[in-house]
């Protein structure tokens, strides 16, 4: 019997970090909830065995069962019948194994019939779960929109949509439109309310909605007449009751992740129920909304990344040409060194930023009970700008690497891996997707470069270069402290151009800089608690410096009227 957690002492690793002392002192108030709950853990041993027990379960059902399905749902797909979307039996089958385990809600509270778990063992979850079938984690991962509910909308509706989320009803995020994809201030969805009623319903279209016939739908759509901008969209609830309000119009044919219905969907007078206030549905409800999204494509992006070493590393292994195994030629084991170097970065930096979200998360529901102390308000501070600044950077590199990993995957495959008979083409399939949804990584960069301005990654990387590590990394961090010196300098060339298009052309380098320093930073010091990262914390830096260097010498030599060869004529 295959165990997708067990099987991976990476995994486990993180919940053995420094950090997780704080993490779960703060998720569990100081343990005030181990006599009001039979199942609330009683102190921080406790916590950990419990994170522990139930990824042992999700392990198990993902490699029992939702990896053994996951070919046959990808050739199957969900179906469109009567308007509604029907799950493949494979997709059925995964749903109702997890629902059937109680493994919905694990990051939302008790009181809703939740595990109230910190997001550490949620994000652990998503990217084992991501690991048996991509397509799937589409599907259970959308509980995490449960959170945004838990945070902004009222008591009333959190009685009565959170606790259905625990029990296993599916969620989607219905936010674009044929005519507003990247640009949800677009959104023409109208929402009007009826002043007799006392109620808002919702008329007009959403496409390319991931599990678009979800039981319940976060919406948003403009509620302003005669505006134009995000200022007029407000966030909508929807309980989808499989009526003809709701119509699926189309399921979408897809490249990848297949067994996930991605749906055009046609409101017809939806009765509503407002989230927070009017306005703000894009500002403020779809941004935190989005957050949560990126860290969980993130971690979707690490599984494929997990998936696909194991695939290659197998392959390699098994197959001999010229009297030899092909793992033994060095193109072929430099190849599966750099996608494990990459696994363990892109692993590296999803779980730095996990934790951030983890101690910013804990202070804003603190801060809903009471007034922060001066020492809590500054920290809630730092971790809430780090997990701005770590988040759309988490999902662009995990992301591309996880496309990167599948290519090589394939490659080491040779001529077998184009085959439909190995899963490499799948995961090659499915990885596609991870750079162009929730954000695009030129969206990304976009979110990231403030962040290079305005110096949060520099401080971030200035606190790791204090760390202690091993001697044996000594020479790393010499080197890595002379390309941040390097960094600096490319970033000064840039702000003091004073030029927006400049600033905006270099961007993706400069972010680039930022994040392979980081994970080469985060990889030392892990290797340093565990040896097991060592390989890849010597071969990533090895790639990082080259990075760097191409990048540098790129701003270097580039000014600012070179701009007009690039542009379109």
């Amino acid at each position: 019997m295959a165990n997708f957690f067990t099987d991976n002492s990476a995994l486990k690793f993180q919940l053995s970090h420094p950090l997780m002392q704080k993490i779960i002192a703060l998720r569990e108030n100081n343990f005030s909830e181990k006599d009001k709950f039979d199942y609330a853990p009683q102190n921080f041993e406790d916590a950990i065995d419990n994170y522990n027990r139930v990824l042992e379960i999700i392990g198990e059902i993902c490699g029992d069962i939702i990896a053994p399905n996951a070919e046959e749902v990808d050739k199957q797909g969900p179906t469109l019948v009567n308007n509604r979307a029907i799950y493949a039996p494979g997709t059925q089958q995964n749903y109702e194994a997890l629902r059937q385990a109680g493994l919905y809600g694990m990051a939302l509270p008790r009181k809703y019939g939740g595990l109230h778990f910190s997001m550490v063992p949620f994000v652990i979850s998503a990217e084992i779960v991501s690991r048996a079938d991509a397509s799937f984690a589409n599907i259970w991962g959308l509980q995490d929109c449960a959170e945004t509910l838990v945070e902004f909308a009222s008591e009333e509706i959190k009685e009565k949509f959170v606790h259905r989320v625990c029990k296993g009803e599916t969620c989607s995020m219905d936010l674009t439109e044929p005519d507003a994809g990247s640009d949800l201030q677009a959104v023409m969805l109208k929402a009007t309310f009826n002043e007799q009623e006392n109620q808002w319903y919702l008329n007009g279209v959403k496409r390319f909605i991931t599990n678009g016939d979800a039981h319940i739908k976060l919406v948003l759509a403009r509620s302003e007449k005669g505006t134009t901008d995000g200022r007029g969209l407000s966030y909508f609830v929807v309980d989808n009751k499989f009526d003809d309000k709701i119509k699926v119009r189309r399921l979408e044919n897809k490249l990848g992740i297949k067994g996930s219905p991605t749906c055009e969907l046609v409101f017809n007078n939806v009765p509503a129920q407002l989230v927070g206030t009017q306005r703000m549905g894009l500002i403020k409800y779809v941004m935190s909304l989005m957050n949560g999204a990126r860290l969980g494509t993130g971690a979707q992006g690490v599984g494929v990344s997990q998936a696909a070493y194991n695939e290659a590393l197998t392959y390699a292994r098994d197959r001999r040409q010229f009297g030899k195994e092909i793992i033994e030629f060095p193109a072929v084991f430099e190849m599966l060194a750099m996608i494990k170097a990459k696994l363990d970065a892109s692993r590296a930096i999803l779980y730095e930023t996990t934790r951030f979200v983890d101690i910013s998360k804990s202070y804003e529901a603190i801060e809903r009970e009471r007034k922060l102390e001066d020492d809590e308000k500054t920290e809630y501070k730092e971790y809430q700008r780090f997990t701005d600044a770590f988040t759309p950077m988490l999902k662009m590199f995990a992301c591309e690497y996880a496309n990167q990993n599948a290519y090589d995957c394939i490659q080491i495959h040779g001529g077998s891996g184009f085959m439909k008979d190995y899963p490499c083409e799948r995961l090659y399939r499915d990885a596609r997707i991870l750079t162009i949804y929730e954000g695009t990584s030129q969206l990304q960069v976009v979110a990231a470069i403030r962040h290079i301005t305005t110096g949060t990654y520099l401080k971030r990387i200035r606190q790791y270069e204090m760390m202690t590590i091993n001697p044996e990394f000594e020479s790393i961090r010499k080197c890595l402290i002379e390309q941040t010196a390097v960094f600096e300098k490319s970033v000064e060339k840039v702000v003091e151009a004073k030029n927006t298009e400049y600033l905006d052309f270099m961007a993706r380098r400069l972010v680039e800089i930022a994040g392979h320093l980081i994970m080469s930073y985060l990889l030392i010091i892990d290797a340093t608690r565990d040896e097991q990262f060592a390989h890849s914390a010597l071969i990533y830096a090895n790639y990082a410096q080259s990075e760097i260097e191409k990048h540098a010498a790129f701003l270097e030599k580039f000014d600012i009227y070179s701009l007009e060869i690039y542009k379109t004529k």
